[in-house]
């Protein structure tokens, strides 16, 4: 088949659709087919390349709102294109717009990951409830398969409510190559959270984290939590962790590149992700990761992996917003190296059997299979 992909941006931009539509885009060309990403240039770099057989056209784009970049000639684009099916994704609109409109002038599938909602705080909230109530709703209607990555995601989101009847549930994947268990020295009592740090990303929880991380230190003085990620909102953070006297506990090593990530993961004892938005949390593909490095997690009950997590014991489940209950799980945690080697094997036990990219690139071709293949 011939497939063209439209995310916003692409790797080598760092974020978690970017790393799935790279991955899911990887694994299909290596099951045959023809793949072709169209999206911003951003980072800046070669405007048509191919990087592991993936065929990317990278596009100027003029600014953007409510981060998304806005590219004029993407429309032109995709209708040069030939394809036999386009799959867009959201969170974040124009791309996923005009992939349903040059879907629908081809006659030809159009199928949409709705990784999660589309929201934001101030001037970028307001575009985004207009944006709700006007486009999406076309996007939605001429989807022909709407992919969630997990299924709580129904009740959390009321724009897809009526369209339960074309949404299939297909979880995000791993790389279980490139994370793996590493002959790296711990640095004892040491956590790690990995985010972008500006204010689209607030949903992560840091500022919780660092609270608790404020409660542990009174048991544990040496614990130490790495910070991976950039942004404008940096600078708060560390003020915050200032204010809360956490110099000494507090590392923030900014953008950590692409093949430095899974040493970060070996290195730490536990990795934590706080997610406080069902709204705006898709799945959490980072627990992922750090489990296929065979790390205990913490995270919050709205992540894709929870009730797996809980199920095989690969790590704890905390209340949103509970810094007190976040605290005692890193506390139990630390405290319990035996229950926590336990957590970490559970892990990437859970991985292997789960959430390989293989195995979910082979789900979603049964999808594009069906569409493509449907009147033969």
């Amino acid at each position: 088949m011939k497939i063209v992909q439209t995310p916003v941006r692409f790797y080598p931009y760092i974020g978690g659709v970017e790393n799935y539509v790279y991955n899911l885009s990887r694994e299909l060309v290596k099951l045959g087919h023809d793949v072709t990403v169209v999206c911003a240039n951003e980072p800046a770099g070669e405007k048509d390349e191919v990087i592991d057989g993936i065929k990317i056209k990278r596009l100027s784009y003029i600014g953007k709102v409510a981060n998304t970049n806005i590219t004029p000639r993407l429309p032109f684009e995709l209708l040069r294109e030939e394809f036999d099916l386009i799959h867009t994704h959201l969170s974040t609109p124009w791309s996923a717009d005009w992939s349903a409109i040059a879907a629908m002038t081809r006659r030809k599938p159009l199928v949409l990951t709705h990784h999660n909602n589309i929201v934001g705080e101030g001037y970028a909230n307001r575009v985004a409830q207009v944006y709700n109530y006007t486009a999406l709703k076309l996007v939605l209607e001429r989807a022909n398969r709407i992919i969630i990555t997990q299924p709580n995601y129904l009740a959390s989101s009321s724009y897809l409510e009526k369209y339960e009847d074309k949404v299939e549930v297909i979880p995000v994947g791993v790389d279980a190559e490139k994370f793996r268990p590493m002959n790296t020295e711990n640095e004892n009592n040491t956590l790690f959270f990995l985010s972008v740090l500006d204010r689209f990303h607030v949903y992560k929880g840091l500022d919780h984290l660092l609270q608790a991380l404020n409660t542990v230190k009174e048991e544990d003085p040496d614990v130490k939590l790495i910070v991976g990620g950039e942004g404008e909102l940096l600078d708060r953070y560390r003020q915050m962790s200032s204010s809360l006297g956490l110099e000494e506990n507090v590392e923030f090593v900014g953008f950590i590149p692409d093949d430095e990530i899974t040493q970060y993961y070996n290195r730490c004892d536990l990795f934590i992700l706080p997610s406080i938005s069902a709204e705006q949390e898709g799945f959490g593909m980072v627990l992922l990761e750090a489990m296929a490095c065979g790390k205990p997690v913490i995270s919050t009950d709205i992540v894709g992996v929870a009730k797996d997590l809980i199920e095989k014991g690969a790590g704890i489940i905390v209340e949103r917003r509970d810094a007190k209950g976040l605290a005692e799980a890193i506390l139990h945690i630390l405290q319990n190296k035996d229950r926590a080697g336990m957590m970490g094997a559970a892990g990437r036990r859970l991985v292997e059997e789960k959430y390989r990219w293989e195995t979910v690139a082979k789900r979603v071709e049964m999808v594009y299979r069906e569409m493509v293949y449907q009147d033969e």
